[in-house]
């Protein structure tokens, strides 16, 4: 038998961060979801799968738009039709009710656990291999309870488990977590994971998998997304799986170190370089300017600008993008002895943490944006990184003065 597994579409993502972009672009954002769904139904048909295994996470929210819930139905009907069987469940961002889809019913398509208790249900293929699929949805967005122990004791039948899921933490406990050594006790043959948007196999004896999302959202997010392809040999019951990409955009890190000074265009045409050498089809890049102790203060506000991100976009393959550009430097090298400690002071005074929220609480009142920036740990690090740039050359310019 054929099966596929994904998880995480995340159906409805607004994907912050990239509303700057031309609106014919940022509309394809939005549907890079709908697409990759869409090529992952494609190859479930060309590859005449018997199962689809979705494990959860469906849509973003618990009330997905019409637009998307109608878009999922049809990409399910499309499984159906094919006579693929279908078994999902609910994630803990799409907690829902069986009676919220709009997938019709059909012998083909099958919930499991609605109402967040495990549940197996049992098929057959055409060829008559017998096997049986067993998990629960969520009713809520946080289960804190360990579910594992109410999976029952596989038959002789090929199993399949189904969860969305995280592993167990010393915190944040909230879903449904699990003890690596208790799935590979249940001796599932298979063990169908979401949640955890990074694609990582945990045992391969027996199976136990994150196929990671269907489509990166931001720089968080990086590399090939996709599904899960995996065939069973129905006369030994040995199973091989692999890494299917489906997304229509990748997100990639790139650093590049500076030396040495240099000019505008001297820097513009080496960063176009280095990204287009690293664009693998349509490619969102975040860059890291690494040295920004060489860049003069005209340099720092061009790499900032986001019209200066269209402009090196414009010369990359496959539609490829620039869409974030971030700062660190190497180290202040217009400073040494006592200039080294009153930046050390300096840097210890501006940029504690508590310093940072007092000078940053008005603008934070005012912007819901401006809390979520504020929050997130790179952007600070990379604020951090920028006065620091500032901090050095201030004190080299005052020493400057005093010299002479």
């Amino acid at each position: 038998m054929k099966f596929i597994h994904f998880a995480d579409a995340h159906l409805d993502s607004p994907f912050r961060g990239l509303s700057f972009l031309p609106t014919d672009e940022y509309e394809r954002v939005r549907a890079s979801a709908d697409e990759s769904l869409t090529r992952i139904v494609d190859l479930a048909i060309a590859e005449r799968v018997d199962l689809v295994l979705v494990a959860g996470d469906s849509f973003d929210s618990n009330k997905p738009s019409p637009a998307s819930q109608l878009f999922f139905a049809k990409q399910l009907q499309r499984l159906t039709d094919a006579q693929i069987q279908v078994v999902m469940i609910f994630g803990n961002h799409d907690y829902m009710q069986a009676s919220d889809l709009l997938v019709k019913q059909s012998p083909y398509f099958k919930l499991l656990g609605d109402g967040q208790e495990v549940e197996r249900a049992d098929f057959v293929t055409k060829s008559g291999f017998k096997y049986s699929v067993t998990g629960f949805s969520y009713a809520q967005n946080h289960i804190e309870e360990d579910m594992i122990p109410h999976f029952p004791p596989r038959g002789s039948e090929y199993a399949f488990g189904l969860m969305h899921a995280a592993q167990k933490a010393a915190s944040g406990n909230v879903y449904a977590p699990f003890a690596l050594n208790e799935l590979k006790d249940l001796q599932y043959d298979y063990f169908a994971l979401g949640h955890i948007h990074a694609g990582q196999v945990l045992a391969d004896d027996p199976w136990i998998v994150y196929p990671g999302n269907i489509q990166g959202r931001d720089i968080g997010e990086l590399g090939g997304k996709g599904c899960i392809l995996g065939t069973v040999d129905e006369a030994s019951g040995k199973t091989t799986i692999d890494f299917k990409p489906t997304a229509s955009i990748v997100w990639r890190q790139v650093s590049l170190e500076l030396a040495e000074s240099l000019s505008k265009s001297e820097l513009e045409a080496r960063v176009v370089r280095e990204l287009a050498q690293k664009c693998q089809g349509k490619t969102y890049f975040s860059l890291e300017l690494r040295g920004t102790e060489y860049l003069t203060d005209d340099q720092l506000e061009f790499w900032a600008d986001e019209h200066a991100w269209e402009g090196v976009s414009q010369q990359l393959p496959a539609d490829s993008r620039l869409v974030d550009v971030r700062f660190a430097v190497k180290g202040v090298v217009k400073l040494s002895g006592s200039d080294q400690e009153a930046f050390k002071a300096a840097e210890a005074e501006v940029l504690a943490d508590e310093q940072l929220k007092a000078a940053a609480k008005t603008w934070l009142k005012k912007d819901q944006l401006s809390q979520e920036l504020f929050a997130d740990p790179q952007f600070i690090a990379g604020l951090k990184q920028l006065v620091k740039v500032k901090l050095a050359e201030r004190l080299a310019g005052l020493k400057g003065e005093i010299d002479k």
